[in-house]
């Protein structure tokens, strides 16, 4: 793996936990819609942390999905429930931003945060063993 890789998986890692340190201040000042937008997007740009790795992006959403599924969870690399969590993220995201009569709850914001938190730590776990030599 070349030094441009690890740096921008780092990166895009980073960005990921800012996302998340978002997500929790606009959960707090009850901003629901915009903590759930920063709670996909850091899980997000934690799977494009990963595809860094291996060299792989997209201009999609659709398409980092999709490939996180295929490479890490297909392959079962990576527990079956991320996915789940990383596809539920991206539709009540969709809901928010474009869905004028969506109203997100408390609640709502509440879980994503907790899942985009929970994701992010499975993932650095999982590139700290890739950069380990573990997988």
């Amino acid at each position: 793996m070349d030094k441009r890789q690890l740096d921008l998986s780092r990166y895009r890692m980073e960005k990921a936990k800012t996302d998340l340190s978002t997500s929790k201040l606009n959960l707090e000042n009850k901003k629901f819609s915009q903590s759930i937008n920063r709670s996909y997007y850091s899980m997000f740009h934690a799977v494009r942390a990963l595809l860094a790795l291996e060299k792989y992006d997209s201009r999609k959403h659709s398409g980092i999905i999709s490939q996180f599924n295929l490479r890490y969870i297909k392959p079962k690399l990576i527990e079956p429930e991320y996915f789940k969590m990383l596809t539920a993220a991206f539709q009540i995201r969709n809901d928010c931003d474009y869905d004028d009569f969506y109203i997100a709850s408390f609640e709502d914001a509440k879980i994503q945060f907790e899942n985009a938190n929970k994701f992010i730590n499975r993932i650095e776990t999982f590139v700290d063993s890739i950069l380990r030599g573990d997988v």
